[in-house]
């Protein structure tokens, strides 16, 4: 089973997997989601500082909002996970098998007496096409990018983060894009396109995904509303050919 979680580390304690940021912030892992991360969760979601910059969380966001979505995600986690297992019992000495999801993504600080607090996210997910104007020919794309297996190399995925207020400008958002991207999304994942979709004005994320590589190609209008309010947006772009 070890084999197929590489490069994750595993916690000798509880076995759930993890991915380690590199110093200085050795002290932030990146997990699957837990049953018990609605609280907190619930109070990032509620702070506006958070939720001004990102499109789905409700406002006010409830508990009821909160295990909605830990369960979703954790089911899709597990999910990434028991193919992984199974995985390990059909191809024992390899090779390692591509996945469609990253079964890591919440950020978690680790305090110094082991215990951890949930302070962010960040995950893979396939494209929405949000740049494309034309609702037609953007559902049509995300149809077929949606049919696409696991490690082919012509999906195009997004990537959306967030993380605590409390941690902003610490440079630990960019580096755990970078080590997701470069530990898990290429290798394991296969992924050769990447697209971030950022609010306008949102200049400390854009700057996360250039340090990480992603090109700003700038703004573009598709009529998004968010929580009754118009939104443009910003398209960054990663290719690895482009790297």
């Amino acid at each position: 089973m070890t084999y197929q979680l590489h490069p994750l580390e595993i916690n000798p304690k509880t076995g759930e997997p993890f991915l380690r940021l590199a110093a200085p912030h050795q002290n932030i892992i990146i997990t699957p989601p837990r049953q018990g991360d609605q609280s907190m969760h619930m109070q990032h979601m509620n702070d506006p500082a958070i939720y001004g910059w990102i499109e789905g969380p409700p406002t006010p966001y409830l508990p009821e909002d909160a295990d909605s979505w830990i369960q979703l995600i954790k089911k899709e986690s597990d999910a990434t996970l028991e193919y992984l297992r199974k995985s390990a019992e059909d191809f024992p000495n390899g090779p390692l098998q591509f996945v469609g999801a990253n079964p890591v993504r919440n950020l978690r600080e680790v305090k110094e007496d082991g215990t951890d607090v949930l302070i962010g996210d960040v995950n893979f997910r396939r494209s929405p096409f949000e740049e494309v104007l034309d609702e037609v020919e953007r559902k049509r794309l995300q149809e077929d990018n949606a049919k696409k297996q696991a490690g082919d190399p012509t999906i195009q995925y997004a990537i959306g983060d967030w993380i605590a207020v409390s941690h902003h400008g610490r440079g630990i958002m960019t580096a755990a894009i970078g080590l997701l991207m470069t530990a898990w999304g290429i290798p394991r994942m296969g992924v050769r396109h990447v697209v971030a979709h950022t609010f306008a004005g949102n200049i400390g994320s854009n700057r996360v995904f250039e340090k990480n590589g992603f090109v700003n190609r700038g703004l573009f209008d598709n009529g998004k509303i968010v929580r009754g309010e118009k939104k443009v947006l910003t398209l960054l772009e990663w290719k690895h050919d482009q790297a």
